[in-house]
Formats: structure tokens, C-alpha cells, sequence
């Protein structure tokens, strides 16, 4: 009998080992898989913050190219408008001299005219001795005429006439001889200023205004020149500052790339994780956009069976611009309905965590018709930032993980990205989203955005 019950004892304790030691395996599968998932939320939450940095010196870059590629733009519209400049001096050099060359005509002529004028004057002088002379003669005769008494009074009458006529001959000879003498003197100035002979002490005014013009003329090409070659070696360098900027984004490109990648492989070790049935941190949140959807989905077909709305009103994609709104917001033919049917579902779901940030359903295109009550703000006109933080309905959302959520069709869908707030503010945070099904067609996403 003791036999028995110590052989009874053996074989229970050799049966209770492998229990124990499979309820060990099993605990110590959960620890390993639980720290994997950790891991993997870890490296998620580091390959979007890497991202998020790439994304950013990306764009950076780009500004940067566009820049210098506009500034470029402007150095050679700068060494063309130099250009022209150097040809427009070269042509008003050539015009200084034309201007020389013709004055130097004038100094001649007005030479010529000096001697012409003269010549007057020595025939205005001449005539004045004429006529001093006929004067001379005439009161003569009138004296002779007066002796002849009676008989001379006829010639007496011709002799003052002549007198007076000779006076006023002489007085006309001496007025021309003043004016001539005046008009010589002007033009003999005039040829002074615009004299140029060689080997003179000293040029005229005319020409030393035309010699500072050409010398300012001068200065300008060579300015203009020297500008020009300043310009050329400018746009040399910023050709090849250009050439490095655009290695430099197609390396950010690459890395870009690369960090997508890692992401993604982060993602799919996480959804890996889920799918083991075994839970995790992130589960919650899963199972939340689950049943958020399949809420979703359900209000919809009820729409459908009411006549509240159609299928083609559902589906519709003819976003609407609503003017003035920026960032832009758009209106669809199942606005109405979304702002009647998502909040119930919307707002519940806020309440599962004080993680829970926002849950949104979106169709296909990332579109999203209502937001949560909080982020349903109208827009302040003007004001972009506060915009892009509190007024994010009636809004497209076709980033990676918008678009991503929306047209994912698998059970669920689990992303790390950054969000944008606005300002050049970006909030760090998971997504699960779930898809939402209305009379067999996919209609869009359940998007459950949560922090770490």
C-alpha cells in the first residue's frame, strides 16, 4: 500500500513539472514579447523624430536652394543690366566725341563770322569817312551858296540836304560800327570757350565740360566692368554652391528614404506584437478605433436605409473651397450628415484615455468633415497659426499617415508620426486607425491619435 501511494506521488509531481515549466515558457514569451513591443515603440518614437528632422532640413534645404537659384536669377539680370550700361557708355563716349568734333566745326565758322564781321566794320568805317567827308563838302557848298546870295539859294537848299543826309549816314555808320564791335566781342568769347587748339595752355569751357564728361563716363564703364567681373565670379560661386545644395538634397532624399524604411519597419513590428493576441500598451487604443469604426459604419448604413442620405452623397469627392479659409477648408455633400452622426462616436472615444488626443473618421482622401468639438473652431482671418491648431475640420489631411490611415483596409493600422500644430510646431504621438466600411465599399479610416 505504501508502494502505491509513494509511486501515486511520483507520478503527480512528474506531471506538475512540465505544467509548471510551461506556465514559466508562457510568462517568460509574454515578457520577451512585451519587451520587444516596448523596444519597438522606442524605436518608432526615434525613426519619427528622425524623420520629422530629415523632413525639416529637406524643406530647409529646398528654401535655401530656391534662394540662391532666385538670387542667381538676379546677378544675371544684374550683369545684363551692367552690360547694357558698358555698351551705353561706349555709346555716349562716342557721342562726346561726335559733340567734340562738331563744336570744333563751330569754333571755325564762328572764326569765319568774327572775320566777316570785321569786314563790316571796316566798311562801316570806311563809309563813316565818307560821309564825314560829304558833311565836309556839303557845308562848303551851303557857305558858298549863301555868298552867291539869291542865285545860290537853290543849290543852298540841296547843299543842306546833303549835309543832313551825310550826318545821318555817318551817325547809321557808327551805330553799325558799335554793333559790330559788341557782336565781336560776344562771338570772340563765345570762340573762347569753344576753341580747342593743340598745344594751348588751356582748352575752353565748353570743351573742359565736354573732357569732364567724358571722364566721368569714363569711370562709369570701368565701374560697370569691374561690377561685371565682380558679378561673373558671384555667379560661378553660387553655381557651385547650387550643385552642392542639390547633392545635399538628394542625400536628405536618400536619408529621407531610408528613415521611411525604418520607420515602417518599426510600425509593422508593433502591429507584429498586436496580432500575437498577447497585450500591450497600444492595445487599448486599437480595439478603441475598432469599435469606433465599426460604430461609423453602422451610423452610415443607417443613413443609407433611411434615405437620410445616398451612396453617391457619401462617396462624394467635388470638395468644395469655402473662400477665404487658410489653410484651406472644403465642404462635401455629407457635411451635414458627419456633423449629425461623428460626434457621438467621436467624442466617446476621447473619454477612453486622457492620452487619447483626437478620433476622427476620414474618407479615403484623408478628408475630414467633422472634428472633434475642439478642433471645430471657425477660422480668425489672418491668423494661419491658430488656424492650423484649432479649426481642422472641413480639412484634407493626405500626409504619409493621413492618406495611410485613410486607405488602410486591414484590421488595423498602427503609425508614429509627428503632428503639425502649426508655427513650425509639431507634437510627437501613435495612430490607430481602423477602416470604416459602408454597403461593402470602403468608405474611409477611423483615425485614434494618442501620445506616448
Amino acid at each position: 500500500m505504501m508502494n502505491l501511494l509513494r509511486r501515486r506521488d511520483s507520478d503527480e509531481s512528474e506531471q506538475a513539472v512540465p505544467e509548471a515549466r510551461a506556465a514559466t515558457d508562457a510568462s517568460s514569451l509574454r515578457a520577451a514579447v512585451s519587451s520587444i513591443a516596448e523596444h519597438a515603440s522606442s524605436m518608432g518614437r526615434e525613426a519619427a523624430e528622425v524623420r520629422g528632422v530629415i523632413d525639416d532640413t529637406t524643406k530647409a534645404a529646398q528654401r535655401s536652394a530656391q534662394a540662391v537659384s532666385a538670387l542667381a536669377q538676379r546677378v544675371q539680370e544684374i550683369t545684363g543690366a551692367q552690360q547694357a550700361i558698358g555698351q551705353t557708355t561706349g555709346e555716349s563716349l562716342q557721342a562726346v566725341d561726335r559733340a567734340r568734333t562738331a563744336v570744333e566745326g563751330v569754333g571755325r565758322e564762328v572764326s569765319a563770322i568774327v572775320a566777316t564781321l570785321r569786314q563790316v566794320a571796316d566798311a562801316a568805317g570806311g563809309i563813316t569817312q565818307i560821309a564825314l567827308q560829304t558833311r565836309l563838302v556839303a557845308f562848303n557848298a551851303s557857305v558858298e551858296a549863301k555868298r552867291a546870295g539869291e542865285a545860290g539859294r537853290g543849290f543852298g537848299v540841296v547843299a543842306d540836304a546833303v549835309k543832313d543826309l551825310a550826318g545821318k549816314v555817318e551817325a547809321s555808320s557808327k551805330q553799325i560800327m558799335s554793333t559790330v564791335a559788341e557782336l565781336n566781342a560776344r562771338i570772340e568769347a563765345l570762340a573762347t570757350e569753344i576753341r580747342s587748339e593743340p598745344g594751348a595752355a588751356s582748352e575752353g569751357a565748353f570743351h573742359r565740360a565736354l573732357a569732364d564728361v567724358q571722364s566721368g563716363v569714363g569711370r562709369i564703364a570701368e565701374a560697370a566692368d569691374g561690377s561685371r567681373t565682380i558679378c561673373a565670379d558671384l555667379g560661378e560661386r553660387m553655381g557651385a554652391i547650387e550643385v552642392e545644395m542639390r547633392g545635399t538634397g538628394a542625400a536628405l532624399d536618400t536619408a529621407m528614404t531610408r528613415s521611411e524604411s525604418f520607420l515602417r519597419l518599426s510600425e509593422k513590428l508593433i502591429e507584429t506584437v498586436a496580432q500575437c493576441g498577447i497585450e500591450t500598451e497600444d492595445t487599448p487604443y486599437i480595439r478603441a478605433a475598432q469599435h469606433a469604426a465599426a460604430q461609423i459604419s453602422q451610423l452610415l448604413e443607417g443613413a443609407l436605409r433611411t434615405g437620410a442620405a445616398t451612396l453617391a452623397d457619401l462617396f462624394d469627392e467635388s470638395y468644395q473651397p469655402i473662400a477665404g479659409s487658410n489653410p484651406p477648408q472644403h465642404t462635401t455633400r455629407f457635411v451635414a450628415l458627419a456633423d449629425r452622426l461623428f460626434p457621438q462616436v467621436q467624442e466617446q472615444a476621447l473619454a477612453l484615455s486622457p492620452k487619447v488626443v483626437y478620433c476622427i473618421a476620414v474618407d479615403r482622401n484623408g478628408y475630414v468633415a467633422t472634428h472633434n468639438q475642439k478642433y471645430c473652431q471657425p477660422q480668425r482671418a489672418g491668423d494661419v497659426v491658430w488656424n492650423t491648431a484649432n479649426s481642422r475640420w472641413r480639412r484634407i489631411f493626405n500626409d504619409r499617415t493621413g492618406l495611410a490611415s485613410a486607405r488602410n483596409q486591414r484590421p488595423f493600422l498602427l503609425q508614429t508620426y509627428r503632428r503639425d500644430m502649426g508655427g513650425g510646431q509639431f507634437v510627437l504621438m501613435k495612430e490607430a486607425a481602423a477602416p470604416i466600411v459602408v454597403a461593402g465599399r470602403h468608405w474611409g479610416g477611423l483615425r485614434l491619435a494618442f501620445q506616448f
